[in-house]
């Protein structure tokens, strides 16, 4: 199947525990995939869902290449396309089949429903910590009693018990590893919003190269007031330090023309033309070889690389936990599991006069 390399002979398997060397300890070691070049190599390991079974079987997003386009939609319109710890995997895994079609040149991302995503599935994982929104079945990409196992991730938010940083670190850097496939993918990747692109939903858009929204979609990071820090932080390369401090400080959201004006995004449509800007965009893109974009995509990521993207991101992921331990961040979820999460959202959000999806007042 187009976009994973299976590992099979013994040699194989040799060659790559020489390059991990600290894996090759580990009798259950046996890899079966290797995403990525360079810096991003790595092993991804699914349980019993090969990548394979994965692009066979996407319950979060959808995939579909057309010429030189693919398409990687996300799925959950029911919940607003909100985030599970499976989603990034499914993300990671449909980018990297794209990049290893030689007929795709340039990858859509887009949201089906009312929005583009509304950030993580917060009903299941603020209210209750449970199954339904964290977790998949069990057949996802989850140890038992690793960083990505719901009742690890449930006990470690117990706030009688003692918070472990480092664990919730690696349950969400793994997440921010997901979001990021798009920004280290070799062929750029063109982002259309429409609705709404709110709190981490935010962190696939910007990981994005290019964005064309709907003119009024609200585009922002409501969880910078309670329970969260953004763990991609792109803001600042991507709009400046005056304006993502204005966002940040806030709360607040902006629309699709002020992204437009802020440099956030490439165009911006009402709902009724957003389609056809978008395709325009990607057909121009498109046109180019292969070769031309991915040399050029490398070369401008570079210079974000060079302001220390890298490190301003694993402290942004440290803080998201800490913003959601915090005395502030443990009254929210507990008003999340008594009220509901829109009630404890609607509590956090209506002083501010933006509650919902039409407010914005930057």
């Amino acid at each position: 199947m187009a976009g994973v390399v299976p590992l099979s002979s013994s040699a194989q398997i040799k060659a790559q525990r020489r390059l991990l060397p600290g894996l090759a300890r580990l009798d259950s070691f046996r890899p079966t995939h290797i995403v990525g070049f360079a810096r991003r190599l790595s092993v991804i390991r699914f349980g019993r869902r090969c990548v394979d079974c994965l692009m066979d079987e996407l319950r979060t997003l959808t995939y579909e290449s057309d010429g030189r386009v693919a398409r990687i939609t996300l799925n959950r319109p029911e919940r607003g396309n909100g985030i599970t710890l499976e989603m990034p995997v499914e993300l990671a895994a449909c980018v990297e089949r794209a990049n290893l079609d030689p007929a795709v040149h340039v990858i859509a991302l887009a949201g089906n429903g009312t929005g583009f995503c509304g950030g993580y599935d917060l009903i299941a994982s603020a209210e209750s910590l449970g199954t339904d929104g964290l977790a998949a079945d069990r057949d996802s990409p989850i140890v038992e009693g690793g960083p990505t196992d719901p009742a690890t991730i449930a006990a470690n938010h117990d706030p009688a018990t003692t918070w472990d940083p480092v664990v919730d670190f690696q349950m969400m850097s793994r997440n921010l590893r997901g979001f990021m496939s798009l920004f280290h993918s070799d062929k750029p990747v063109l982002c259309k919003v429409h609705g709404y692109c709110v709190a981490g939903g935010t962190d696939m858009a910007l990981c994005s190269d290019l964005m064309v929204v709907e003119d009024r979609a609200k585009i922002g990071y409501p969880p910078a007031r309670v329970w969260g820090v953004p763990t991609s932080m792109l803001w600042a390369h991507r709009i400046g330090i005056e304006r993502s401090k204005r966002l940040l400080l806030t709360g607040d959201s902006i629309d699709g023309t002020t992204a437009v004006e802020w440099g956030l995004a490439s165009e911006a449509a009402p709902i009724a033309d957003l389609d056809n800007r978008f395709e325009s965009l990607l057909e121009r893109v498109a046109k180019l070889p292969v070769n031309q974009l991915v040399m050029h995509k490398l070369v401008i990521n570079q210079s974000v690389h060079a302001q220390g993207l890298a490190g301003t991101q694993a402290l942004s992921v440290l803080l998201d936990g800490v913003a959601r331990h915090t005395s502030e961040g443990h009254e929210f979820q507990r008003r999340a599991a008594e009220s509901g999460f829109r009630e404890a959202v609607r509590e956090r959000d209506e002083p501010f006069g933006d509650f919902g999806l039409g407010g914005d007042r930057a």
